[in-house]
């Protein structure tokens, strides 16, 4: 990797403030936030250079979690080492999740007004095309990098059908799928990688705090491809099998990780506060996002063995059709728990507005939450 010349590296509390200000400011999720890191880091302050930047950028598409947090820990570690990781990481953290814990005390409050209600019920019911808008983003540039069609499609299908089967084990079908490409290329497997995806995704004897550190902690060490393939994990953990939340109360937390700034990921931690409170959710969040500080920290100097790796490639070829297909998947468990004719006009509404006239996340689960408001105050049924 090449650096700038005659560029001093920002200090600590330099690296606090900027990566503070795209914590506030980083509405629209990870292109939002890579352009924020890119215009800064490499344009403006000129303090990586543009190859380094991608090489950044590519890497941590090849780790679990979420890729533009990681990438913003990234781009402060190369800054200013592990002291500037973590900084970097929190600032950049912090600003969006006290907004979807303020945010997550409102919309689950179990006395909140009927406008809040409906506001939550119409970005719920909006949420089904948001997970088709993403999966559907994705699947061109996958496409274009797969070897083999066939194993492609069938990768893609298994993991649609996993979404909606098996809920909480979704990750092993992930897993198989990276394993299955490096058995087809005849590959030897990196290692022990395989095991701690394995391990990880056993189910959880503890309750409780437990449960939810359980939970939280698969939800940031397995979310390959972003996100969204963590909703049908995380519905299934906190809705079906843990009961800390409704089905409605869900969907209101994957809209409030979109329409907040951050990662989607961000989720995790309204899980947490219908769990535990405020203490439920911080603990989420934590743990949460605690992988991706060590991913960084601990890979940061094999990022460029790991990108040229071929079982790494071959794995990511296999179980990134899979992850594509969970997100598509999950639309249809998202849609399933909507219980009124007016939020399947409001989901049809935002399946336009976004997939065929392509218009922004945020914008789209705002009008959404209005149109919820107009129909509760038009004393249409809320959930």
């Amino acid at each position: 990797m090449t650096e700038p010349d005659h560029v001093p590296r920002p200090g600590l509390f330099t690296i606090a403030r900027e990566w503070g200000r795209i914590g506030c400011v980083g509405f629209g999720g990870p292109p939002a936030h890579i352009t924020l890191l890119r215009k800064m880091c490499v344009k403006d302050r000129r303090w990586l250079s543009a190859a380094e930047f991608e090489d950044g950028i590519a890497a941590c598409n090849l780790l679990p979690g979420p890729a533009s947090t990681q990438l913003a820990i990234f781009c402060a570690w190369r800054l200013r080492g592990a002291a500037g990781a973590i900084v970097g990481g929190l600032c950049f953290i912090v600003p969006g999740l006290l907004l979807i814990l303020v945010l997550a005390a409102l919309f689950l409050a179990g006395d909140a007004p009927a406008w809040v209600r409906g506001a939550a019920a119409g970005a719920g019911s909006a949420v089904a095309a948001v997970a088709v808008h993403a999966a559907a983003d994705l699947v061109p540039a996958s496409r274009r990098r797969a070897r083999h069609r066939v194993r492609w499609y069938a990768y893609l299908v298994l993991g649609a059908a996993a979404a909606v089967i098996v809920g909480p084990y979704l990750v092993l079908v992930l897993v198989a799928c990276g394993l299955a490409e490096l058995a087809f290329r005849r590959v030897p497997p990196p290692g022990r990688s395989g095991a701690l995806p394995l391990l990880v995704a056993a189910p959880a004897a503890a309750g409780g705090l437990g449960a939810l550190a359980w939970v939280a902690l698969k939800v940031g060490a397995l979310s390959y491809g972003g996100g969204f393939v963590i909703i049908p994990l995380m519905q299934a953990e906190s809705v079906g099998h843990h009961h800390w939340m409704t089905a409605a109360e869900f969907t209101t937390a994957v809209a409030l990780g979109q329409i907040t700034p951050g990662p989607v990921v961000q989720t995790v931690a309204v899980v947490g506060y219908a769990a535990g409170g405020v203490a439920g959710g911080l603990l989420a969040a934590a743990v949460a996002f605690a992988p991706s500080f060590a991913f960084v920290l601990l890979g940061g100097p094999h990022f460029d063995r790991i990108r040229s790796s071929a079982a790494v490639q071959a794995f990511f070829d296999g179980a990134g059709p899979a992850v594509i297909g969970a997100i598509g998947g999950s639309a249809l468990t998202l849609a399933l728990v909507l219980d009124h004719a007016w939020q399947f006009g409001v989901l049809a509404a935002a399946t336009g507005w976004l997939v065929m006239l392509r218009r922004g996340v945020v914008g789209t689960l705002l009008g959404a939450g209005a149109l919820g408001v107009a129909a509760a105050v038009a004393g249409l049924p809320l959930p």
